[in-house]
């Protein structure tokens, strides 16, 4: 059995969305200090790294994150690549094929190679709205990206979120797929259970 972590790691300088503050772990108490323990606090932006977007994220007074079905974040999932660098469109989507049945999917494209450097880009590879229509038409539950986005940069209208998460879609944005190989996996995405949240930073593993 192969295991994979799809996870990025949290750390000072990582690229975020313009804007959103990345982690910073301040130490409280130091051992080297005299204290009996290391104790640090840990903040960060709800949307830093690998994490998952809850309905409120979009639509104001909806669900978040505490409430999020357990039953879509673990189960089958495929992961599909991608290799053009323009956004993706429903038939795109059709003409990989996926299992009839398959609900959760999570999208290998170009974006990967931005993980190699600290800067935030711009012009990373998103879903369209007919892409979005294409996954709730087809009852999805959870879809995932490898860049910080699952729409493109500052969308005057968020149709692609609004979309998703209208029908309970779980947007898991911020994977890290560059070892992973196309193909069926099973899934255990594991977001903080931060009562109120938006968005929440999680664990992302991927077994065959």
């Amino acid at each position: 059995m192969a295991l994979y972590d799809a996870s990025v790691p949290l750390r000072p300088g990582m690229p975020t969305y313009a804007g959103e503050p990345g982690p910073h772990l301040d130490y409280l108490k130091r051992i080297a200090n005299g204290d009996s323990a290391n104790v640090s606090a840990l903040s960060l932006g709800s949307h830093t790294g690998t994490h998952v977007d809850a309905p409120h994220h979009f639509l104001d007074g909806r669900s978040t994150v505490e409430a999020m079905p357990v039953d879509a974040l673990v189960g089958p999932a495929d992961v599909v690549e991608l290799t053009e660098q323009r956004h993706i469109i429903a038939s795109d989507l059709e003409k990989l094929g996926m299992p009839t049945g398959m609900t959760r999917v999570l999208l290998k494209t170009p974006n990967s190679r931005f993980w190699d450097d600290d800067d935030f880009h711009a012009d990373f590879v998103g879903l369209t709205g007919d892409a979005a229509r294409w996954l709730v038409e087809r009852r999805f539950v959870l879809v995932g990206i490898d860049y910080l986005s699952i729409e493109q940069f500052r969308s005057r209208t968020h149709e692609v979120h609004k979309t998703l998460l209208e029908a309970g879609v779980i947007i898991v944005e911020g994977l890290d797929l560059r070892r992973i190989p196309a193909g069926a996996y099973t899934l255990l995405c594991a977001p903080l259970k931060v009562v109120g949240a938006d968005g929440a930073p999680a664990r992302v593993f991927l077994w065959d």
